[in-house]
C-alpha cells in the first residue's frame, strides 16, 4: 500500500496501548465526575432553584474542563460517566426505604439536565479535525 501524503483519519490508525499518566488522568476525570455529581446532588434539592443551576453549571464546568485539558472527546465522556453512575447510585431506594433524591421535579431536571449537559459538552468538545482549508476535505 503506497502513501499518498495525506493524514489518515482517525479511525484507520492503529490502537496503541494508553501511557501511565493517559490513564490516570482520566481516572481522575472519572473520579472527580463521581464527587461532582454527589455533590450536586446534595446541592441541587438544597437550594431549588438556584442549587440546581449551581449544580449543572459545575458538572457543565468538568465536562468541558476535561475536554479542554484532554484535547479529545473522551475527556468529556469519562467525568460524565462517574457523574451518571454516582447519580444513579444515589437515585436507587435502599432496602430501608431511605433514598437521596425525593420524587420533586428538582430531582428530575438535575437527573436529565446534567445527562443533556454530557451530551452537549461531549459534542461540541475538541475532537480530532482535519488540517487544512476548510474549505473541502476532498481537494
Amino acid at each position: 500500500m503506497r502513501s499518498t501524503g495525506r493524514r489518515q483519519n482517525a479511525l484507520a490508525q492503529p490502537l496503541s496501548a494508553p501511557s501511565g499518566g493517559r490513564i490516570a488522568v482520566y481516572l481522575g476525570l472519572f473520579l472527580l465526575g463521581a464527587v461532582v455529581g454527589a455533590a450536586g446532588g446534595l446541592v441541587q434539592s438544597g437550594w431549588f432553584p438556584g442549587g440546581l443551576l449551581l449544580a449543572l453549571a459545575g458538572a457543565a464546568g468538568l465536562f468541558v474542563g476535561g475536554a479542554l485539558a484532554t484535547g479529545v472527546r473522551a475527556g468529556a465522556l469519562t467525568p460524565a460517566t462517574g457523574w451518571m453512575i454516582a447519580v444513579i447510585l444515589l437515585t436507587a431506594s435502599r432496602p430501608e426505604g431511605d433514598f437521596l433524591f425525593g420524587a420533586g421535579l428538582g430531582s428530575y431536571l438535575f437527573l436529565l439536565g446534567g445527562m443533556a449537559v454530557a451530551v452537549i459538552c461531549a459534542t461540541l468538545s475538541p475532537g480530532w479535525k482535519p488540517r487544512g482549508s476548510g474549505a473541502r476535505l476532498g481537494r
